[in-house]
Formats: structure tokens, sequence, C-alpha cells
């Protein structure tokens, strides 16, 4: 294998797949990124047997071939070359492959590329095409509900459901839910329900950020895979197995009291309030009371510790229904709000022990329900 790259273009490229590098493997090889000639350009792989990336970039090949070596090594070596040509060079017998760039020259041992395991693509007759700028804001406004914990790993996941021409996205950790659907194109050639691990959607969304072509996304027949593809870049992942709870009956069918609010007034406040919170369990009180005929409503944050002290601010507030004090994590709020991309926002409560749900004004698409937390008198 020989062949030569711009040393920008593999310093991204080595950026893309080197998240997907297993951190603690028995399998040596799982450390290392895959790199191949492919079609005259040069393919970058990386996996941890859960998730898989594949990056293309430009080169120009002069012999064909394939090596793996160890990828924090080779990232920290290509991360500190001066941006200028790289040549490389495998010495097939000792698997070692000889890197060249100005005054700078290496020889980085790696492991026969035949040990690495294959990302397979997936047929790509049943994929479903989603615009990359709607998809990044679906996984931000539902990934920040899933479960960190593998105590319930179907939690750690997002529910990714079509049917029809719609997909619907929903992740819950058992204090919070967050369900965001968007209409497609093209009606789905067949429905499906499946849950996708939410750090896969992360890093998804993450690789994806300058890409402005459509993103195909194919779950595999025996729904064990989800397969993206963009224009240079491939993320395939392991689905969870298991049966996401029903988060339509989650989501409170009536309320008593609704409360719009400016979002970014709110979320300074939740803010504020959140530093004296952070010594009190983060419990942030939220006092909502309607104003004469409609107008002049109001909803205070208030924060209080023990040790530190206590902070109140005051916000203005449409009000439709009677005054409720109603306490939540402040921050499940900052989280929310912070992905909520409407100037106003509606806060529907019925009692301080009920959820409260949070809608963006004028976006129909998205739901999210905070459980409350107790407020002691």
């Amino acid at each position: 294998m020989k062949f030569s790259c711009l040393q920008e273009n593999l310093s991204k490229g080595l950026a893309i797949v080197s998240r997907a590098v297993a951190t603690r493997s028995t399998l040596p090889v799982l450390s290392n990124i895959l790199i191949a000639t492919d079609e005259g350009r040069l393919k970058l792989s990386a996996t941890n047997l859960e998730m898989g990336v594949n990056c293309w970039i430009g080169a120009k090949v002069e012999e064909d071939g394939a090596t793996t070596v160890p990828a924090r090594l080779l990232a920290d070596f290509v991360n500190s070359l001066p941006p200028e040509r790289i040549d490389m060079q495998l010495v097939t017998r000792t698997q070692t492959l000889n890197l060249r760039c100005a005054n700078y020259e290496a020889n980085i041992k790696g492991i026969d590329a035949q040990e690495f395991p294959l990302i397979v693509a997936l047929s790509e007759d049943s994929s479903v095409p989603l615009e990359p700028e709607i998809l990044r804001e679906m996984i931000g406004q539902v990934s920040l509900a899933a479960a960190v914990d593998d105590s319930r790993p179907v939690l750690t996941g997002v529910l990714a459901d079509m049917s029809g021409t719609r997909l619907t996205m929903a992740a819950a950790d058992g204090f919070r839910l967050s369900v965001r659907s968007v209409e497609l194109a093209n009606p789905v050639l067949s429905a499906a329900s499946v849950i996708i691990p939410a750090r896969a959607l992360q890093e998804l969304a993450r690789i994806s950020a300058e890409e402005s072509g459509t993103i195909r996304m194919t779950i595999a027949p025996n729904r064990s895979q989800v397969f993206f593809r963009m224009t240079d870049i491939d993320l395939i992942s392991q689905l969870v197995e298991g049966n996401f709870p029903d988060h339509k009956q989650i989501i409170p069918k009536s309320y008593s009291t609704r409360t719009v609010v400016d979002v970014a007034k709110l979320l300074s406040a939740v803010k504020i309030a959140s530093f004296f919170a952070r010594d009190a369990a983060n419990v942030l009180k939220l006092q909502i009371t309607p104003g004469a005929q409609g107008v002049g409503g109001k909803l205070n944050v208030t924060a209080t510790s023990a040790e530190v002290g206590d902070n109140v601010s005051e916000i203005e507030a449409a009000v439709e229904g009677p005054a409720i004090e109603i306490a939540f994590n402040a921050k499940y709020l900052i989280d929310v709000l912070s992905v909520i991309n409407t100037p106003q926002v509606a806060l529907e409560t019925s009692a301080s022990s009920s959820p409260g749900v949070l809608k963006p004004v004028g976006d129909q698409d998205f739901i999210h329900v905070i459980m409350p937390m107790h407020i002691a008198h």
C-alpha cells in the first residue's frame, strides 16, 4: 500500500472515526483504525462492535492495500504535523506503516487488516431519506432524555417509530420524556419501530455537522442494526433489544393551568436559580399566578439552599387557569429550554404532584414531559 493525502483531510477523517474506537477491549485490533485504499480514495474505519464509522477522504493512491494502526498514536501524530502532504507506505511483511510529512517521519506498527471486523453496509432498497438539519434538531431535542445508566438498557436508547409519512423519536429516563415527530417526504415502505442507542445518535449529529446532502437511514431486515449513509461517511449501530414503554400513556391528556412565557427569559432565570439549587438537590420552584382578565400573569422562579442562600426571578407570563406552585429539577429544565427553537413555550400543569408538559408555542411536533419534585413545606 502506497498513497499520499493532505494532513488536514486525514486529521478531519481521524476525528470523525476515532469516537467509535473501543476504549476498553480484549481485542487489540479494536483499538486500531483501519486504513484502506478504496477506488482511488482512502477509507478510514473504526468500531467498538456496538457502533462502527466509515469515512472516505481524497488521496492519491499508487498501490492498493490495507492495514490497521493504533488510533490514538496515529491521531496524535497526524494532528501535530504541519498542514502539508503526508506520504504513507506499508511494509506488508512487518505491518509497519511509514509516514513522511515535511521534516517529520514515523514508523507505526500495525495489525493485519484481516483481523479487523467488517463494517458491512446495508442494502438501501428500503432506506428513509432524512434532512440533516431536521435530523440533528430531532436528536438534540430527544436524546437528552435518554437514561445514562445501564440498569434498564431500553431507556438508554431512543425509540424511532416509522409509519406512513411520519417518523417519531422518543426517549425517557423515568424522570422526563421527550417526543419529537417529523413529516417525511414519502411514505415508508414498511412500518418499523426500533430502539437506537442514544450515543450512536449523538455521534451521528456530531459527524453530520457539515453534511448538507440527504442522510439515508436503513433498518436491517432482522431489526438488529441501523445504518446511516452520508456523502462521505457511514455510521452503523447495533439496535437495543426490548420493548420501549408506551410513551403515549405518559403524556397527560389534560391540564388545569397553562402558562406561556418567553423561552430566553425563562432559561436565563432557571440558569441563575440553578446556582442556588445545586446545593439543595437541584430543586427549583415555579410559582405561577394568573393576572386579572388573563393579563398581567407572572411566573416566579425560586431556589433556596439552607447553606448558600436563595434567589427569586419574576417573569411576565400569560396564565390561563388557577395559581399553582410546582417544583422541577433545574438541570432538566435547562436541558429542554436549551433545545426549544421557538420564542415562546407553554407549560401545562395540573397539580404540584403531577407531571408538567412543555410545548413550544407554534410547534406541534415537540412535547417534553417532566416529573415534579416534592416541595417540602
